[in-house]
């Protein structure tokens, strides 16, 4: 029996590879399959089954082309009612492979198909479960995004999750390895750990959701609390991983089209194509297409296009760096953003060197704004998290929180110059790139942001001592 997790940082997602006896089956398959097929095709092995823990809503997965290429089916927990053929697994259900067997454990709370893998060794010993978004380490999935009407809200949810890991998971044995779905940095979750792999004993020990003396009352509360709105592109995500989807190698044949830089103009203004600039934040702000948009590639990507464009049948034109057409291309229709035309061939200096108009963002160091920020002598405006800023933050700051900008346009002053900064530089960028393509240009980015701030020695406000630092 071998089994492999083929964790994707940038999406904090883990899908799974495993194989006995010349058949394998793959869980959670992100949007490429390509790696899945050519795993299989080198160890001369069969793709049996296409497991699927759930309507996933952070990213699509490959479950339906995987099933074109191999064969193969997918299957479902119950409840699940895709649009394309799949088998919907009874709760208890065996599958065989190899001299290994998978019993889908029906896990509702996460989503009401949510069904945790069980996996069985050669000699019927319970090795391992894949639990998806059912059980996270160090956390629980959020019970707040299949929220299907009024009578089933998010505390229905969290009970049915509550059942589902006292009565399924947790009467396992300790030494049953715990492979999820996401690690941190996910927004299926708000209390992971680091780690990716772990033991059930040790969840039991370490996960605040499975303490052992835990009322369900209790459960439901310290789950519910402190949820942050679930990203805009969630629901489009799930349409198309309920619905199907264009397959992938159309997606890139489209998105890998170069364009001149009049050709490039043209289709932006003949398609109304956000122009998407994912070079380094640093490249960014020297010069930039004007009212294109910062995401850069370094940074929480995909999590960052889908909060923000939201729209996954929006049409994007790219501005690359060279080399890495594809990447970003495959990266985008991860979260769904499958609507990429293609790039601008030679990047920025292709676009200068034609003569094209460029912006850019004034960025400072914190020893340039000094005086400045000790003095209060213009707004600062802080787009880290709320939790970020509430932990410390520069006196006086305003919170606006990238995820949620829109909600703050007005506040940003018209003529008075500003200061906009986050944790480390590549937020504020972001923010800064959105600002000024609604016309907002007197603000000033400071570079390395609060990280830069308190290395540097600026007074900030601890929210455990009120001290500076």
């Amino acid at each position: 029996m071998h089994i492999e997790q083929i964790y994707t940082g940038c999406l904090a997602q883990g899908a799974y590879y495993i194989e006995s006896e010349g058949e394998a089956a793959i869980i959670d398959p992100l949007r490429e399959v390509e790696p899945y097929l050519k795993r299989a095709r080198k160890n001369g092995a069969e793709i049996k089954y296409i497991f699927e823990t759930h309507f996933h809503a952070d990213f699509v997965s490959g479950h339906v082309t995987l099933a074109k290429e191999s064969g193969a089916p997918i299957v479902y927990g119950p409840k699940a009612n895709p649009s394309f053929d799949a088998i919907i697994a009874e709760d208890g259900q065996v599958f065989k492979l190899g001299a290994v067997t998978i019993t889908a454990l029906h896990t509702p709370g996460h989503t009401m198909e949510s069904t945790t893998y069980l996996l069985k060794d050669e000699n019927g010993k319970d090795h391992a479960i894949f639990s998806g978004d059912t059980l996270f380490l160090g956390d629980v999935g959020r019970p707040d995004l299949a929220q299907k009407s009024a009578t089933m809200t998010k505390e229905d949810l969290a009970g049915l999750l509550y059942d589902s890991l006292r009565n399924k998971i947790m009467p396992l044995a300790d030494d049953v390895i715990v492979y999820p779905a996401h690690g941190a940095g996910s927004a299926c979750g708000k209390n992971m750990m680091k780690e990716t792999v772990d033991t059930l004993g040790n969840q039991k020990k370490m996960n605040y959701a499975l303490r052992a003396d835990m009322s369900k009352e209790e459960f439901i509360a310290e789950v519910t609390d402190g949820l942050l709105p679930p990203p805009k592109y969630f629901p489009l995500n799930v349409k198309m991983n309920k619905e199907g989807y264009e397959d992938i190698g159309e997606v890139l044949e489209r998105g890998n089209t170069a364009f001149s830089p009049d050709e490039f103009e043209e289709a932006v203004n003949e398609t109304g194509a956000i122009v998407l600039d994912v070079r380094h934040q640093e490249e960014f702000v020297k010069g930039h297409i004007p009212r294109s948009l910062f995401i850069g590639l370094n940074g929480d990507f995909a999590p960052w296009v889908g909060a923000l464009i939201a729209d996954v049948k929006q049409p994007i034109l790219l501005v690359v760096p060279e080399g890495k057409e594809e990447e970003t291309v495959t990266r985008l229709s991860r979260v769904g953003f499958d609507h990429t035309l293609g790039y601008l061939k030679g990047g920025i200096e292709a676009w200068k060197a034609a003569g094209k108009e460029l912006d850019a963002i004034t960025s400072l160091s914190v020893d340039e704004v000094r005086k400045d920020l000790q003095a209060a002598a213009k707004p600062v405006y802080d787009v880290r998290k709320e939790s970020e800023y509430e932990n410390s933050h520069l006196p006086g700051a305003h919170n606006t929180p990238l995820s949620e900008l829109n909600s703050y346009m007005k506040e940003f002053p018209s003529e008075e110059p500003f200061y906009v900064h986050c944790a480390g530089g590549y937020r504020s960028v972001i923010a800064a790139s959105i600002l000024k393509s609604r016309g907002i240009h007197n603000l000033v980015d400071i570079a390395g942001g609060f990280g830069a701030m308190k290395k540097g020695g600026i007074e900030v406000t601890d929210a455990q001592c009120s001290s500076s630092v």
